[in-house]
């Protein structure tokens, strides 16, 4: 199937920047006032990247709005993102932005920004970070505004209740596939590296498997851009995608997995046992349980996320490893050998990409510059009975992560305080809201 570029319209360019919860903000040139992009024309307010999911500056909060006169930041476009629109005009491009202050410094706000500078320590260091992600979501009825609640494609119920489970049920894929090739068709005309698609354990819910880039920023923006996709084709079939982490509450869950190893300037794969003791391997791991309680808020940035941590679950509670074995939250996928790596299973499918990675590649940087002790290993046959857990509580969260100096280290002082005091706003604001649990179990019986 060819991409369809069939709209009626004028030719544009979208300049995209994330903002903290990875929603892409930016503005539409012309495609004749392409000039501007390049040339540092474009330039949106640096409180842009400030913004909380509804969209408020918390000006009063962070100081970073009005009170400084909302000052402009540079859009400074990076070429490598330039891509296809395949679901506008012909010839229309979208690329991804890193947000600069007027004196040409990286805005303290930016998502990418964040990301590069711990891919720097890297750098300076002589090695790459190897990275993929593994992204899932779900597909939802068009009636979801005016039913106030998300239903699955009619294609998958039955009766108005969904049809089974559908873990890798290739009718579920066939029931969906014209979507399917719609949203092959957008990647690859995005030069998205998609590789396997699956059907996922609740109806309408999908995993695409992205491959792996010698390039964390790159491997960011392939997430980014395919949240976008499955959304654009979801629109073009009457359907509406989510990576909201938990939409069902007696359904599974949706993740945004990472491998990632790390090459040296030879090419080599440094995490590579060789057939030994991967003392290397083991060591990153410990560095990721070491750091996961304090970039949890990261990994899980809203109320809804912590449903997703559920006993029982494949979204790990327990600070474990192991080899191959899926209920840890730190895999060793394969110890040996250039495919050796590390499988970070913690995240939420609703994470920002650039924030989630800079956590993840901070984690694994510990781990290689220390000689740490990931404790005892999670077998078929033994789990470890004393093993740190993840918070459920959103707000203990939150205050982990401004507590945190592996965050400020990672992510800098004034990137912790504003995402730490914007995350507060909402967990509080989250406890304050009485549910409809509330009326249906409370209301009758007290």
């Amino acid at each position: 199937m060819a991409a369809d570029n069939t709209t009626e319209g004028t030719a544009r360019i979208e300049v995209l920047i994330s903002d903290m919860n990875g929603r892409l903000r930016g503005k539409q040139i012309p495609m004749e006032a392409e000039r501007k992009v390049w040339s540092g024309a474009v330039r949106l307010p640096t409180s842009t990247q400030s913004l909380d999911i509804w969209g408020d500056d918390n000006d009063d909060l962070t100081g970073l709005s009005l009170t400084i006169g909302d000052p402009d930041g540079i859009c400074v476009a990076d070429p490598r993102t330039l891509v296809d629109m395949p679901w506008t005009p012909s010839g229309s491009k979208q690329v991804l932005a890193t947000m600069h202050e007027l004196d040409g410094a990286p805005s303290f706000q930016d998502p990418r920004a964040i990301l590069s500078a711990v891919v720097d320590r890297y750098r300076a260091l002589g090695l790459t970070p190897v990275v993929a992600t593994e992204l899932e979501f779900y597909l939802l009825a068009s009636d979801w505004r005016e039913r106030g609640r998300p239903s699955p494609p009619p294609a998958l119920m039955y009766r108005d209740e969904p049809n089974g489970y559908q873990l890798y049920d290739m009718d579920a894929v066939d029931l969906l596939g014209d979507y399917l090739e719609t949203l092959r068709a957008y990647a690859k005309a995005q030069g998205l590296p998609a590789e396997a698609t699956t059907a996922e354990f609740g109806p309408g819910q999908f995993e695409v498997n992205l491959l792996h880039r010698p390039d964390a920023l790159a491997a960011a923006d392939d997430s980014i851009f395919l949240k976008r996709a499955a959304e654009q084709a979801a629109r073009k079939h009457g359907l509406k995608s989510t990576c909201m982490a938990k939409p069902y509450s007696d359904h599974a869950g949706s993740g945004l997995h990472v491998h990632a190893s790390i090459i040296d300037g030879q090419g080599r794969n440094i995490l590579d046992a060789a057939g030994g003791e991967p003392k290397r391997l083991k060591s990153i791991c410990a560095g990721l349980l070491q750091t996961l309680q304090d970039a949890q808020l990261v990994f899980a940035p809203y109320a809804n996320s912590y449903r997703r941590f559920q006993p029982g679950s494949f979204a790990p509670v327990d600070l474990t490893w192991g080899y191959g074995h899926r209920g840890t939250a730190v895999r060793i996928p394969e110890k040996d050998g250039p495919e050796a790596r590390i499988e970070h299973r913690v995240a939420g499918a609703d994470a920002n990409p650039y924030l989630m990675l800079a956590a993840i590649l901070g984690g694994m940087l510990l781990g290689l510059q220390n000689e740490l002790d990931p404790g005892e290993e999670t077998t078929p046959s033994h789990v470890p009975s004393n093993a740190p857990r993840l918070t459920h509580d959103f707000l203990t969260a939150v205050e982990r992560f401004r507590a945190s100096p592996f965050i400020a280290d990672i992510f800098g002082e004034r990137y912790q305080k504003l995402y730490g005091d914007t995350k507060h706003k909402e967990a509080i604001r989250y406890l304050r809201t009485v549910s409809d649990f509330d009326y249906r179990t409370y209301l009758p019986r007290l």
